[in-house]
C-alpha cells in the first residue's frame, strides 16, 4: 500500500477516533510489520501516543473495511476506464467516497449486467424516442412512437415503442447514484418495517407471534427485534418489507419517493400530451427498479447493523465471562450433576491435574453411600471448594454436598455452583481426548467444571468460544465475523492476564501474542522434555520459535519462582536495562525494591526515559514494580442461592434472591437464581436512573440482588427487578397460583416417595453409615 494510500487511510480511522492521524499512521506500521494487537497495546506506547486495546481493535477493523473498500476501487476504476467511459469527475467521485454503499452506486450504470429490457430498447433504436419525448413534454407520445414501429425488430405497435423508451429512461433514473442517495437517505429517516404472519403458519409460528403483525419505524428497530423477525422470515413464518409511506392515506397509489424523483429530475408535470408518459416513467423508476433495489439493500443494511451489534454483545459478554475471577490454585472437586446416570465427580490438585473420579448416586439408588465417597474423597486430597455445575439436579446436588458438609467437623470445603456451558463440547473434543483417553466423556466434563472454578480463562480457552453461548442469534450472525471477533476477545483477555509458562495448556499458550498452534504444541513439548523453564529467554530454545514470536510473547509470558523475578511480571525483557537503571540510582536490589510502594513513588519517571523507551514504558514498570504480577481480574466471589427454592415452582412474587448475571443483551440482563431458569431483569428495571445501555450497569458473573416480579410457569419466563422497591405484577395471579398448585400437587407424590424410599438421608442415618464406615 502506498505511503499517500496510508496517510489517507490514518486521517479517516483518526478522525473517528478523536485521535492524530500520526498515531494511526504508527498502528498501521506497525501492524503491517508483524506485530500483534496486544503486544502494540501494551509496549509500544510511545510509538503510537498510547492507543488501547479497545481503540486498536476498532482501528484494526476499519483497517480492513477501507483497504478492501480500496481495492475494489481500483477494480472498478480499472472496469469503466476499460469502457471508456470513466471521466474526470467520475474518477473524482469514486476516489473521494468512503462508503461501500456509495462506491457501488456510482458503477452501477457501468457495471456488467444481463441484457435488460432498456437494453434491448437501446438496440432496437429506441433512446432517440425516449430523450425526445423525456426533453419536449408537448409532443403527442402515440404519434412520435409512429416513426418507431419495426417488426423486424420486435416492436409491434406504439404501446410496444413508447413501454420500450420508459424501460430506457426507468434504467437510466435508477442508476443515478445521487438520486438513490436522496432515496435511501429519505427511507433511512421515514421507512417502516412491516413484519406479517404467513396464512397457514400462526400454529407452527407461535414463538414470533409478537411479530405477526407488527410495524416499527426502520431506525428504530433494535438488533434482537430484526434478528428475530429475519429468523421468522428464513423459517418462513414471516414475510417482511417496507413500507416507505407509513402516513399516506389508505388506497393511495403514488408515493413520495416519485415526488423526490421528481424533484430531482427537475421535472415539471403541466398536463402537457407527454406529461402522463413522463409521470410513468417516474413511477416505473421507483415501483419497479428502484423500490425493489433499495428494500434489498436497506434490509441487508438493517440485519448487518443488528449482526454487529449482537457481536459486540457477545464479545462483551465473553470478555466478562472470561475475565471473571478465579477462586485460585486449591484442590477442588468438580461435579457434573445427574440424576438417573448419577453425578460425575473429579478430583483435580490446585495445578488443575486430575488426580481422581467416581461416579456417585445420591438422588436415586444410595444417597448414604453416595455421601459417604465424597466425603472419602474430599479427606483423602484435602479438597478446598467443590463446583456444581449449573445443569439438571444443579441443586440437588448442592443440596446433598451441603448436608454432608453440615454433618461432619474435619471438612468444610466451599461448595459453588458454577456455569457448565460448553463443558460437553470440551468433553467430546479432541483435546480432552487426547489429554483423558481413557476417561468416560461425562467425566471430562466434571474434569472441566472443576478447572473452570479454579482459574476460567485457563479453561474457557479450551472451548470453542461460540460453544459458551453467551450471545443471542449467535447462529444468525456472519459466522465469520463472529469467529474473528471472539478470536480478538480471548486474545486480549488472556494477553491482559498472562499465562503462567509451566503450567499453561498449549490451547492457552496458542491464545498468547506472536504464538500459533504448532508453537505451543512446541513449547509443552519442550517443557515435558527438560522440565519447567527457569527464564524467558529459555523459550528461544524452542523449536521454530524465533526471534519475532519471541519479542511478541514474552512480555505475557510468567516464569513464577524463576531465576528472575522479572520474569513473573509484566515487564517486556526488552526493558530489563530499564530496571537495571532503576536499581543503580536507587542502590537497591530487585527483591528490595518489587512490593515497595513508598520506595517507587519517591522516584521521578523522567529520570529513566531515554531514545528507546519513554515515560509510558516507564510508568508501567513502576506500576509492575509496585504490585508485580497483578492480576487484573476481580475479587472472587459467588451468589449464594436461597435455601428451599430450587425450581420455578418454589418462586413467589415479591422474593428478594441472590443471583449470577449469566447474560447481557441490548434490552436487559438474565440472571440465574437457582432455579435451573434464567429470569430477565429488562433494561427499564436494571436501575433507578435511567439506563441506555445495560453493559454500563451489569456484567456477565455480576453478583446481584433481583425482586420477583412475575413468574409464568407454563412459558418458563421469569420477570425480575433489581429496583428492590418495585411492586410485583398482580396480574393474572390467581391463575398463576393454581397452575403452581397444579404443579406442586403433581410433584409432592415423588418428593413423598423420594423421601420414605431411602433416597434422601437424614442427618442421623448419614453420621450412624460414617461412623461405621469410617472404622
Amino acid at each position: 500500500m502506498t505511503n499517500t494510500l496510508t496517510q489517507q487511510i490514518s486521517q479517516i480511522i483518526a478522525t473517528e477516533l478523536s485521535v492524530k492521524s500520526e498515531q494511526i499512521f504508527a498502528a498501521i506500521t506497525l501492524l503491517d510489520e508483524g506485530n500483534t494487537i496486544p503486544f502494540i497495546a501494551r509496549y509500544r506506547k510511545e510509538v503510537t501516543g498510547g492507543l488501547d486495546d479497545t481503540q486498536l481493535r476498532h482501528f484494526e477493523t476499519r483497517l480492513i473495511y477501507l483497504r478492501e473498500l480500496n481495492d475494489r476501487r481500483q477494480t472498478i476504476l480499472k472496469s469503466i476506464e476499460e469502457q471508456g467511459k470513466l471521466t474526470d469527475d467520475l474518477r473524482a467521485k469514486i476516489e473521494q467516497t468512503e462508503s461501500k454503499t456509495e462506491l457501488e452506486d456510482l458503477y452501477l450504470p457501468y457495471k456488467p449486467k444481463r441484457r435488460t429490457r432498456g437494453q434491448i430498447a437501446i438496440e432496437a433504436g429506441l433512446e432517440p424516442l425516449a430523450d425526445s419525448l423525456w426533453q419536449d413534454p408537448s409532443q403527442v407520445p402515440e404519434s412520435v412512437a409512429e416513426n418507431y414501429i419495426d417488426a423486424d425488430k420486435g416492436i409491434a405497435d406504439t404501446k410496444s415503442a413508447l413501454d420500450g423508451a420508459r424501460y430506457i429512461l426507468m434504467e437510466r433514473f435508477a442508476e443515478d447514484a445521487e438520486l438513490l442517495a436522496k432515496l435511501r437517505q429519505y427511507l433511512t429517516a421515514n421507512a417502516t418495517l412491516e413484519s406479517k404472519v404467513i396464512e397457514g403458519k400462526k400454529a407452527e409460528g407461535v414463538k414470533f407471534s409478537d411479530y405477526f403483525a407488527h410495524t416499527e419505524l426502520l431506525k428504530n428497530v433494535p438488533s434482537h427485534r430484526a434478528l428475530a423477525m429475519f429468523r421468522g422470515r428464513n423459517e418462513g413464518i414471516l414475510s417482511l418489507s417496507l413500507n416507505a409511506d407509513p402516513d399516506a392515506e389508505e388506497g393511495s397509489r403514488s408515493s413520495y419517493c416519485e415526488e423526490i424523483i421528481r424533484e430531482h429530475l427537475g421535472v415539471q408535470l403541466r398536463q402537457q400530451p407527454a406529461d402522463q408518459w413522463r409521470s410513468q416513467v417516474i413511477a416505473w423508476t421507483w415501483k419497479i427498479k428502484a423500490s425493489l433495489h433499495l428494500e434489498t439493500e436497506l434490509m441487508g443494511a438493517l440485519r448487518e447493523k443488528a449482526e454487529d451489534e449482537a457481536i459486540d454483545v457477545f464479545a462483551r459478554n465473553l470478555s466478562a465471562l472470561l475475565m471473571a475471577a478465579p477462586a485460585g490454585a486449591r484442590n477442588t472437586i468438580g461435579l457434573d450433576p445427574g440424576l438417573r446416570t448419577g453425578v460425575k465427580v473429579a478430583v483435580v490438585d490446585n495445578t488443575g491435574k486430575l488426580l481422581d473420579t467416581a461416579t456417585i448416586y445420591p438422588h436415586t439408588n444410595d444417597p448414604i453411600k453416595a455421601g459417604q465417597i465424597l466425603y472419602s474423597l474430599g479427606k483423602k486430597y484435602n479438597v478446598d471448594l467443590i463446583a456444581i455445575g449449573n445443569g439438571t439436579a444443579s441443586r440437588e446436588t448442592e443440596r446433598f454436598a451441603k448436608d454432608i458438609i453440615k454433618q461432619v467437623s474435619d471438612w468444610k470445603p466451599q461448595t459453588v455452583v458454577v456455569s457448565e456451558a460448553g463443558a460437553s463440547v470440551y468433553s467430546a473434543s479432541e483435546l480432552a481426548a487426547n489429554e483423558f483417553p481413557d476417561l468416560d466423556v461425562s467425566l471430562r466434563g466434571a474434569v472441566s467444571i472443576a478447572r473452570r472454578l479454579q482459574d476460567p480463562l485457563a479453561e474457557l480457552v479450551k472451548i470453542e468460544p461460540k460453544a459458551i453461548g453467551v450471545g443471542q442469534y449467535q447462529h444468525d450472525v456472519n459466522q465469520t465475523q463472529l469467529a474473528r471477533k471472539l478470536d480478538a476477545v480471548v486474545e486480549d483477555c488472556v494477553n491482559a492476564v498472562g499465562v503462567n509458562l509451566n503450567t499453561a495448556s498449549a490451547p492457552l499458550l496458542a491464545r498468547v501474542a506472536g504464538m500459533t498452534k504448532t508453537l505451543a504444541q512446541n513449547i509443552v513439548a519442550y517443557r515435558d522434555e527438560n522440565g519447567r523453564f527457569s527464564t524467558r529467554a529459555e523459550l528461544k530454545k524452542v523449536s521454530r520459535l524465533g526471534p519475532k514470536a519471541f519479542e511478541q510473547c514474552a512480555g505475557f509470558m510468567r516464569i513464577i519462582d524463576g531465576k528472575n523475578p522479572l520474569d513473573a511480571s509484566s515487564v517486556h525483557p526488552e526493558a530489563y536495562p530499564v530496571v537495571e537503571k532503576i536499581l543503580q540510582a536507587t542502590a537497591s536490589t530487585l527483591q528490595d525494591l518489587m512490593g515497595n510502594a513508598t520506595k517507587i513513588h519517591s522516584l521521578d519517571a523522567k529520570q529513566f526515559v531515554d531514545e528507546q523507551f519513554g515515560l509510558p514504558t516507564v510508568n508501567d514498570i513502576f506500576k509492575e514494580l509496585e504490585k508485580p504480577g497483578r492480576d487484573p481480574r476481580g475479587e472472587f466471589k459467588t451468589a449464594t442461592f436461597m435455601d428451599g427454592v430450587e425450581d420455578i415452582k418454589d418462586l413467589k412474587s415479591g422474593m428478594i434472591l441472590e443471583g449470577t448475571i449469566t447474560n447481557v443483551t441490548n434490552f436487559g440482563a438474565f440472571v440465574d437464581i437457582g432455579v435451573h431458569q434464567d429470569g430477565l431483569v429488562h433494561i427499564s428495571m436494571l436501575s433507578n436512573s435511567f439506563v441506555d445501555d445495560p453493559h454500563k450497569v451489569v456484567k456477565t458473573g455480576d453478583v446481584v440482588k433481583v425482586k420477583v416480579l412475575e413468574v409464568d410457569i407454563p412459558r418458563k419466563r421469569i420477570g425480575l427487578t433489581m429496583r428492590l422497591d418495585d411492586k410485583p405484577v398482580e396480574k393474572n395471579q390467581n391463575e398463576q397460583n393454581q397452575n403452581r398448585k397444579k404443579v406442586e400437587r403433581s410433584d409432592r407424590l415423588s418428593r413423598q416417595d423420594r423421601n420414605h424410599s431411602g433416597n434422601s438421608f437424614s442427618n442421623n442415618a448419614f453420621a450412624d453409615a460414617l461412623k461405621g464406615w469410617k472404622k
